[in-house]
């Protein structure tokens, strides 16, 4: 007598799709440490492209020499490579469009004392 079963075949992963917008929500979760506001009410976040499971942020940072550069990306690669359906994430650090506070949402400038 064989002690053989037969296993059914396991279903292929059905990788979930990420939108754009739920990347910006998420990315609301990372904060620059000098001020407390998150990258996106800073207005720091550029592009949000997804594809295939592969997430490209395009982004900058209130001045070209800041020293958190690698905390604040760092933070969005790190967040983003943990959410289901992204395997890959590039962060692309630009500096054109300059920043400027007018890029800063109504409650990034009230809790800054700016509006």
């Amino acid at each position: 007598m064989s002690d053989v079963s037969h296993r059914p075949s396991p279903r292929p992963l059905q990788t979930p799709t990420v939108t754009p917008d739920e990347i910006r929500e998420l990315l609301k979760n990372v904060y620059d440490p000098e001020l407390g506001v998150n990258i996106v009410d800073l207005g720091l976040v550029y592009e949000i492209r997804i594809d295939d499971g592969r997430a490209r942020i395009r982004m900058t940072l209130t001045t070209p020499g800041c020293p958190l550069h690698n905390s604040i990306a760092g933070g969005v690669e790190r967040l983003l490579k943990l959410q289901p359906g992204i395997r890959e994430v590039t962060v692309e650090l630009v500096w054109n469009p300059p920043w400027s506070p007018e890029m800063m949402s109504r409650e990034a400038r009230r809790k800054l004392g700016l509006s």
